[in-house]
């Protein structure tokens, strides 16, 4: 889908709505937060509470003992990325397979992606340089974090709804189906006849070159706040939750979300910068981040009498 293009197909509505979903999520957390009454007379606030929340901001709502039955520890966020490794390495081999020894995809494969784009594959006699960059640095982009999760961070005794480790779950999956969709309905792509290498262009090197620089900034935030409960020695000290600082900590609370948003923003760019569906996975990760630092930026500020009024949620000088 190009912008274009007329109609949707199944994977725009379905990032559609994902969109639709978080930005209507974040925009009602804002105002019901600002009218106390409106919380108190709802039966569905704290249900509401309890599915947008994680970690350490559900620790700041009070909740029944039928909603802890859905808990599941928040460590367990390892799973979404060795899914994400696992899934997006095999659709690369499948990928690689089809494009340079012609092997047709899997029976199911071609099936979920003609579902998904409405219409089939696209030709292309050479694989596309788009398509294994974006698949490769989804690779990559797990494999830190599923590293980071084993080696840096320190999780406390924090929770996720089971619904959403469901959702992280589904969601790996559908974004490394994305890329093929991609491909499929050859988005983004100016020479789909050309050799691999004369492929690339300017819109590439900027998209690696800014998904290495937001990962680097990723890696050095997650590392900050893993030394917020470590010594010197680098043993585990301390569970409580600490204000963090340095870095871009000093800017936002949330730098870490900022980067996550900015690998997405490069992933748009690697395949051309005028796909669709790939700004509408860029909003649906701008509000999903949005929402998770919003929550915690107000239990920082809640809590730290201290903190910095100059630091803004998770995107600097701006939210």
């Amino acid at each position: 889908m190009t912008w274009s293009s007329v109609g949707l197909n199944l994977i725009d509505c379905l990032w559609s709505f994902l969109v639709l979903c978080f930005l209507g999520a974040f925009c009602a957390h804002k105002f019901l937060s600002r009218v106390p009454e409106s919380r108190e007379t709802s039966t569905l606030w704290p249900l509401f509470q309890d599915l947008i929340r994680f970690g350490k901001t559900k620790q700041s709502v009070s909740r029944t003992e039928w909603q802890r039955v859905f808990d599941v520890p928040k460590r367990w966020f390892w799973h979404f990325y060795l899914v994400s490794v696992c899934w997006s390495a095999f659709l690369l081999v499948l990928y690689l397979k089809a494009a340079c020894q012609q092997q047709p995809y899997p029976p199911w494969l071609t099936w979920t992606l003609e579902t998904l784009t409405g219409g089939p594959r696209a030709g292309s006699k050479v694989p596309q340089l788009s398509t294994v960059v974006l698949q490769l640095l989804l690779c990559v982009h797990a494999l830190r974090r599923l590293l980071e999760c084993a080696f840096v961070s320190v999780f406390s005794h924090g929770v996720i709804h089971f619904m959403q480790y469901a959702f992280g779950l589904g969601y790996y999956i559908v974004l490394g189906l994305t890329v093929l969709c991609t491909d499929f309905t050859a988005q983004g792509q100016t020479n789909r006849t050309g050799t691999f290498l004369f492929q690339l262009n300017w819109l590439h090197v900027a998209g690696v070159a800014l998904f290495v620089g937001a990962s680097v900034l990723q890696h050095q935030s997650i590392v900050l706040l893993a030394r917020l409960r470590t010594g010197k020695s680098g043993r585990v000290e301390t569970l409580a939750h600490r204000m963090p600082s340095g870095g871009c900590f000093e800017l936002v609370s949330c730098p870490h979300y900022f980067a996550e948003l900015l690998i997405y923003v490069s992933f748009s760019l690697i395949v051309g910068g005028h796909s669709l569906t790939w700004w509408l996975v860029v909003l649906y990760v701008l509000f999903n981040q949005a929402l998770a630092g919003q929550l915690s930026h107000e239990l920082y500020v809640s809590k730290y009498d201290s903190y910095p009024k100059h630091r803004k949620a998770f995107i600097p000088f701006v939210l």
